[in-house]
């Protein structure tokens, strides 16, 4: 059985259920899906400072996931929005890597010029640095965010939902857009319900993660597919497993 790991950055159990919920029902029976929640870091990722520990909380969540006698995933998930960790976590491991936002981008582009709507202000110069790095920089018209974070909105899912609609409408409404993307793992789902009120395609994030995860599981020059896991650096201070996973 192909087996597909979800990394949550931050250290919310509740995200990391809506995580394992949304990507196990769209991969299947035929794929094992495990979600790992980070052992350091924030309870949600809303600034640069928690992005920044998020980034070391995937990469010590992936080298905990590699002690045996777990066997190593096929695939990996960052289920977070902003990808922490994406090119270290890809740099040194065997196994595909792909995260919420890299994965929405990746959909949202196809179809032409994108939006994004999320939680938190602060996420908007983020993901709009976010979507350059990863190639889609000129694709992104425009990011709307609403005032409560993910991880709020998803303690309220009525109560958002009036919040998105209109801040998915104001990113439609954005010159030459042709799809918006719900980003946030505790969006999860969001992006079905709010799909009646607004005229373009809505995506959701996480459904996106989980499908291009998918894909890649199937892809033999999918990234990482010839590295060695492991990244060669003498840590001090960090975990044990993580302390090995340097020296692999």
């Amino acid at each position: 059985m192909r087996r597909l790991l979800v990394i949550n950055p931050n250290t919310s159990a509740h995200v990391s259920s809506l995580l394992q919920t949304h990507v196990a029902a769209i991969a299947g029976p035929g794929v094992q899906v495990s979600t790992v929640t980070a052992r350091l870091g924030a309870p949600y990722i809303a600034n640069e400072a928690s992005y920044a520990v998020a980034a070391h909380a995937t990469l010590d969540a992936w080298a905990s996931a590699l002690v045996p006698p777990a066997e190593a995933p096929d695939a990996v998930l960052i289920g977070c929005f902003g990808d922490p960790g994406l090119f270290a976590l890809r740099e040194s491991s065997p196994v595909p890597i792909t995260g919420l936002a890299e994965a929405a981008f990746m959909q949202a582009s196809r179809a032409g010029r994108f939006a994004v709507v999320t939680g938190g202000a602060t996420w908007d110069p983020m993901l709009r640095r976010l979507a350059w790095g990863l190639g889609h920089g000129e694709a992104l018209a425009g990011v709307v965010t609403v005032a409560p974070s993910g991880a709020q909105l998803a303690e309220d899912p009525e109560g958002a939902k009036a919040l998105l609609v209109e801040a998915c409408r104001q990113a439609a409404a954005l010159a030459g857009v042709q799809s918006v993307i719900v980003g946030g793992a505790g969006l999860a789902g969001m992006a079905e319900v709010l799909q009646g009120e607004v005229g373009v395609r809505l995506i959701d994030s996480v459904a996106a993660g989980a499908q291009e995860a998918l894909r890649a599981m199937e892809s033999p020059g999918a990234p990482g597919a010839h590295c060695v896991a492991g990244c060669d650096v003498t840590w001090s201070g960090v975990s044990a497993e993580l302390r090995a996973f340097g020296r692999a």
